[in-house]
């Protein structure tokens, strides 16, 4: 497939995607590296929008250089982000209450803290990107030592076989005794690429990956 090619794939599901205004998103292709500039007006789009490229068959990479441009009637202090942050937190039942801490500097969110799983950080990030206001989020929630690392690698690679849509052999596990898991070899797609970081990060006692899976 040509850049060319790629580029125009790109643009018809940023339009085919509605929670998306694409009006002013640009979309430029090189060697299967999609770079997507531009604007939107809020930082839910500009996540959206990352995760519509990614959609597209035969992008191996995204450079993300949109800008969240706020209009005048939507632009609030930090102060408030900050507080509505901490109550729509305080309300999800998954992240742990009072484990998660929360600055804001013009308009972007610092989230920090400890949780026991990747999945409480995750929704953490999730729950305060949708508020109004926020250009960006910074996660910067750490995990817990919860588990002893002997059985860790068996328990992904367990994983990883269970996965109907990943070709377990083809990805490496290398395990630090930090909890910092690297995961090397190849997939056919992002999805692909998305279920094996889920089954690592489902793993007990996993605090970090490092992703260096490349696309077939």
């Amino acid at each position: 497939m040509s850049d060319k090619q790629l580029r125009q794939l790109v643009i018809d599901e940023l339009e085919f995607e509605p929670s998306i205004d694409a009006a002013d998103i640009g979309v430029s292709a090189e060697n299967g590296v999609v770079t997507l500039s531009g604007y939107v007006t809020d930082y839910v789009q500009k996540t959206a929008a990352e995760r519509a490229a990614w959609r597209v068959k035969g992008v191996k990479g995204i450079a993300q250089k949109i800008e969240v441009r706020l209009p005048g009637d939507k632009k609030q202090n930090d102060d408030e982000i900050a507080q509505r942050a901490l109550n729509i937190l305080a309300w999800n039942a998954v992240v742990p209450r009072d484990r998660v801490r929360v600055r804001v500097s013009e308009g972007w969110v610092t989230l920090t803290g400890t949780v026991n799983w990747n999945y409480q950080r995750l929704a953490a990030e999730s729950e305060v990107r949708k508020l109004s206001g926020v250009k960006g989020v910074i996660n910067d929630i750490t995990l817990a030592s919860i588990a002893q690392f002997g059985d860790v690698r068996r328990r992904i690679e367990d994983a990883l076989k269970r996965h109907a849509e990943v070709a377990a052999d083809a990805v490496r596990v290398d395990i630090r005794d930090d909890g910092t898991v690297r995961i090397d070899g190849r997939v056919d797609n992002w999805s692909e690429m998305q279920a094996v970081e889920r089954a690592v990060w489902s793993a007990p006692g996993v605090r970090k990956v490092e992703d260096h899976l490349t696309f077939s």
